[in-house]
């Protein structure tokens, strides 16, 4: 598991397109094929999804406020707000927040791909 800074101070410049770009910058961060499913989860202060083996390759974005992940060893790992875990099919994994969060949640079948 790692986590991605996704935050305007760290994306890229938009290249040449064959289209016009203009004060647009982006962050490739995976790839996946398979099976996909996206979610919006709320986290109440305290509220947490416990250990459990991940079904699906995770990108898991806290989008509004801060919480926490954490792999197989329980150790839990900061997820601030603009920063993504991503979790491989078959980690296990728990997640949640202290303080309330909204996160969003992509699932593809495998992550084929992680920059």
């Amino acid at each position: 598991m790692e986590i991605v800074r996704l935050g305007v101070d760290d994306a890229e410049e938009i290249g040449p397109r064959p289209y016009e770009v203009r004060l647009a910058s982006a962050i490739e961060f995976a790839e996946g094929a398979g099976e996909a499913h996206a979610y919006v989860i709320h986290f109440e202060p305290g509220g947490e999804i416990g250990a459990h083996e991940a079904g699906f390759g995770q990108i898991f974005f806290a989008a509004a406020g801060s919480g926490w992940v954490a792999g197989g060893d329980g150790e839990r790992l900061a997820l601030p707000e603009g920063s993504a875990a991503l979790i491989r099919r078959g980690e296990i994994h728990s997640k949640g927040s202290k303080t309330g969060m909204t996160a969003r949640m992509v699932q593809v079948r495998d992550l084929t791909r992680v920059f």
